[in-house]
């Protein structure tokens, strides 16, 4: 196998120091906007660089792509950028002829009339749209394989297939206990996606309603994560699982809550109060008095602290995991199928922090089944839509075991307290 890899950002990087250490494919190409990032996520590996190589493309520029794709002879397309770019990559893999994997699903917008209670555009619908032609090509889209969406969705279709016979409620819960020492604002996963997928109107699925949704942050639960993690506040956000697992598994419910803390969403809040939060350019005098045009939120992302450089001042564990009720045989059944993954263990491993490696490790093990043959298929696929123990089997064989807790009374999920500060200025946003 033949990989083209787009983004050698944090999680492109962590890609790459993952991948060295497996023997599954032939070689790697790893692109950048910035050709100097691409060129350093290749020096990084050493000695166990020599199946890789740099490159610059522009992600925005289907044309040029699908070009690389065809010229380097590669068998798929690993998206590791931001979801604006998507679609650009999404449709030059399939020009090209290449299987396509990502990580976050095309943008959604809000419904025009009605933004807290009806879906508009919803994430992956322009994805979904092309899935004919996809299937027709007889090459895999497989979308949403991080770890939220990815490790997430495929312990939902694990436990429909083994552990439940009647699923009343999927609900994706992620916590953390991360810190970054010196800062008071540091946010360990991508703000620029961090802030769309938590302004934007969460999305919630009923078996009776279907897809609608409602107000950001609503139905704050306290959930308790595992290994010393403890109870966290989670609340609403827009995200892919929502939107991929009823197409595959019989839930009545399928919830996304994340657990971000008052202060981070006290933060959200004011950016988006102040406009800060928005993608429309607007112009703005330089030093030299020329005007430019510059995207909010890009500033904003620019003056905060690369999370990929964050690992050395990071200290603490993140958990993502799927919380399921239901019944097995005739009786009642909670469970929560979690992956938790302890800072300093990836920094010293990997040398990469916590939240990019834990969202890094999925794609590739993905990676790793579609080169051996044990995922086969064609069209837009969630990871939902493949056998999940070969994936949770080779996760393990990788060194980061997951696990499934029993749910019972003492962890189960509860109505929020009255909210205080959180402790922690890193919240673990999913990935």
């Amino acid at each position: 196998m033949r990989v083209l890899l787009v983004g050698a950002g944090g999680v492109g990087s962590a890609i790459t120091k993952i991948a060295a250490r497996r023997g599954f494919f032939d070689h790697f190409v790893v692109a950048d906007y910035d050709l100097a990032r691409a060129e350093a996520a290749v020096a990084a590996l050493g000695a166990d660089g020599q199946r890789f190589g740099a490159c610059r493309v522009d992600a925005s520029d289907e044309a040029a792509v699908t070009e690389l794709l065809t010229e380097r002879g590669c068998d798929v397309l690993m998206n590791a950028t931001d979801p604006r770019f998507v679609m650009p990559l999404f449709n030059a893999a399939l020009a090209a002829g290449s299987h396509y994997v990502d990580m976050a699903m095309s943008l959604s917008r809000p419904h025009p009339d009605n933004p807290h209670g009806e879906c508009g555009v919803k994430l992956g619908d322009e994805q979904f749209e092309r899935a004919a032609e996809w299937e027709k090509s007889g090459r895999m889209a497989l979308v949403g394989m991080g770890v939220e969406p990815g490790l997430s969705d495929v312990f939902a279709r694990y436990a429909a297939d083994d552990l439940f016979d009647d699923i009343e409620e999927i609900g994706i819960r992620d916590g953390a206990n991360l810190t970054v020492e010196g800062y008071d604002f540091a946010p360990s996963f991508n703000i620029w996606t961090t802030i769309e997928e938590c302004l934007n109107p969460p999305v919630v699925y009923e078996s009776e309603r279907g897809w609608f949704t409602t107000e950001p942050f609503s139905e704050p639960e306290v959930f308790d994560f595992p290994e010393g993690i403890g109870p966290v506040e989670c609340v609403n956000v827009e995200h892919e699982e929502v939107l991929l697992v009823p197409r595959w598994v019989g839930a009545r419910r399928v919830t996304f809550k994340y657990g971000l803390g008052d202060d981070f969403i006290g933060k959200l809040k004011a950016l988006h109060a102040l406009g800060l939060d928005s993608t429309v350019r607007v112009p703005v005098r330089g030093e030299d008095g020329a005007e430019v045009r510059v995207s909010p939120r890009d500033v904003v992302a620019a003056c905060l602290p690369d999370p990929a450089t964050l690992g050395d001042r990071m200290t603490g564990k993140t958990c993502a995991g799927t919380w399921v009720k239901g019944t097995k045989d005739g009786l009642p059944r909670e469970v929560y199928l979690y992956h938790v993954v302890d800072n300093q263990w990836s920094m010293r491993e990997y040398g990469s922090q916590a939240v990019v490696w834990q969202t890094a490790v999925n794609p590739v093990v993905a990676l790793e089944l579609l080169a051996t043959g044990v995922w086969s298929g064609s069209g837009v696929l969630g990871p939902e839509a493949l056998p999940p123990l070969p994936f949770l089997d080779l996760l393990t064989a990788y060194g980061s075991p997951w696990a499934v807790r029993e749910q019972g009374p003492a962890h189960a999920s509860a109505p929020a307290p009255t909210p205080t500060p959180a402790s922690a200025p890193a919240p673990a946003p999913a990935h």
